[in-house]
C-alpha cells in the first residue's frame, strides 16, 4: 500500500474505531460498541479484523468481578491509520 490507502482500515466501522482509538490510550470493549453503535458480534468482528492485521491490541486484564475486553492502537495501527487519513486528505484535495 505505497500510496497509504488502506482497505482494511477505510471499511467504516473500523475507520471509526481507529479513529476513537487513536484519541485514547485504550478503550473498554463496551465504549467502542457503544461508539459504533452496533451489537457485541458486530464490534468484536471488527476489532478482529484489526487485530489480525496487527492494528489493534485486545486485552483482557484479570483482576476481580467480571473481566472485561479491552483495545488499544498498536504501533503499527497508529502508522497505519495516519497514512490512510492523509491519503484521504490527499485525494480529497486533490
Amino acid at each position: 500500500m505505497s500510496s497509504g490507502f488502506n482497505e482494511v482500515i477505510h471499511a467504516p466501522n473500523r475507520l471509526r474505531i481507529c479513529a476513537f482509538l487513536s484519541a485514547l490510550d485504550r478503550a473498554e470493549f463496551g465504549a467502542v460498541r457503544d461508539m459504533l453503535g452496533v451489537a457485541d458480534s458486530v464490534a468484536s468482528k471488527q476489532l478482529k479484523v484489526l487485530e489480525d492485521a496487527g492494528y489493534v491490541k485486545l486485552t483482557k486484564p484479570r483482576g476481580r468481578g467480571r473481566v472485561k475486553t479491552w483495545a488499544e492502537l498498536a504501533p503499527a495501527g497508529k502508522a497505519a491509520y495516519a497514512a490512510h487519513v492523509a491519503a484521504l486528505k490527499a485525494l480529497v484535495e486533490g
